[in-house]
């Protein structure tokens, strides 16, 4: 079975306008989890089940998407988390 993408059934209703970059976390061997979850929530705005969510997905699969948006934007993020010592990544 093929996957089917919704965004080519409506195409008035792209994700344009939220932005076409990613931030993603890397997991490392240094940071716990309160310290990916505090930062996820203070600088992403994530509230705390969205936080806990990204930083066990970040464990076991090794990354995680946390924020859509343009590169500026992402870019002053990316340099907050990195001053967090997270590993953090525009794609």
């Amino acid at each position: 079975m093929v996957p089917h993408d919704k965004r080519k059934e409506n195409p008035g209703s792209s994700q344009e306008g939220l932005g076409d970059h990613l931030l993603i976390l890397h997991n490392d061997n240094f940071n716990t989890f309160d310290d990916v979850i505090d930062a996820l929530i203070m600088h992403c705005q994530h509230d705390n089940v969205q936080a806990e969510q990204c930083a066990t997905l970040t464990h076991y699969i090794g990354y995680c998407e946390i924020k859509r948006g343009s590169y500026d934007e992402l870019t002053d993020l990316q340099r907050i988390l990195e001053d967090h010592s997270l590993n953090v990544t525009i794609d």
